[in-house]
């Protein structure tokens, strides 16, 4: 039987030592997971390899993104298409995020919520059925901007991926050329909203300060950990 390839040797190592931490923390409870970092860090790569890792240690996930809880264009466009402060204050519903996500799922939460809530693709809302939550899940969410202040305190755990500028954009011009149509307006639109938003965002809220786990993912296959829990949060 051909099975499909699995993560490089270091890659898959710093997988399954952070589905081991995954696993192990606040076992009796939903578990909240942050998995931040700028555009095109990796942070849905390393989302589902997690998810994966921990589903098959046995311990239910709840797979979730940020992109789920988009505003709708009016909102997140009103400061221009190509605004930095924009897409950084006005691109997500982090009141939604919150109420059919993050808060169902924290310590006081009924565990029943709501995975999604807009397709920014098509601007149009979800209305995805509620879900109820094993008790012992491990929720994975990713995104950019997710340890932001405003939802710190709804993480039990926060990972941050960190990639140059440069980085960035080389991935993105791989994989967004079709999505804005052409390589020019890749590059414009990342040295307009994105790259100088991921500067307000590092200057107002310093997310690699207060990621609990920090990697260097400038090489997805050669993964650097520069910062690991030094213990255990309590439950």
């Amino acid at each position: 039987m051909i099975t499909a390839p699995g993560p490089p040797p270091l890659r898959g190592h710093v997988v399954s030592r952070l589905a081991d931490l995954l696993v192990t923390s606040a076992p009796d409870r939903v578990l909240r997971v942050a998995i931040d970092g700028p555009d095109a860090a990796g942070k849905t790569t390393l989302a589902d390899e997690l998810a994966d890792a921990v589903t098959r240690r046995g311990r239910p996930v709840v797979r979730a993104g940020v992109d789920g809880f988009h505003q709708p264009t009016h909102v997140r466009r009103r400061r221009g298409s190509m605004s930095a402060e924009g897409y950084f204050l006005d691109a997500f519903d982090y009141p939604a995020l919150r109420r059919l996500l993050l808060d169902p799922l924290g310590p006081t939460g009924d565990r029943r919520y709501r995975d999604a809530c807009f397709d920014h693709r098509g601007d149009t809302p979800l209305d995805r059925p509620v879900q109820r939550a094993a008790d012992d899940a491990v929720l994975v969410v990713d995104g950019v901007f997710l340890l932001r202040a405003q939802l710190r305190d709804c993480w039990d755990l926060g990972l941050f991926l960190q990639i140059s500028p440069a980085e960035s954009l080389r991935r993105a011009l791989r994989r967004d050329v079709t999505l804005f149509g052409s390589d020019a307006a890749v590059r414009t639109r990342y040295a307009a909203r994105y790259l100088p938003a991921q500067e307000l965002y590092h200057a107002q809220a310093a997310p690699r300060d207060h990621a609990d786990v920090l990697i260097d993912n400038e090489r997805p296959d050669h993964p650097v950990v520069l910062r690991w829990p030094v213990a255990r949060r309590p439950a």
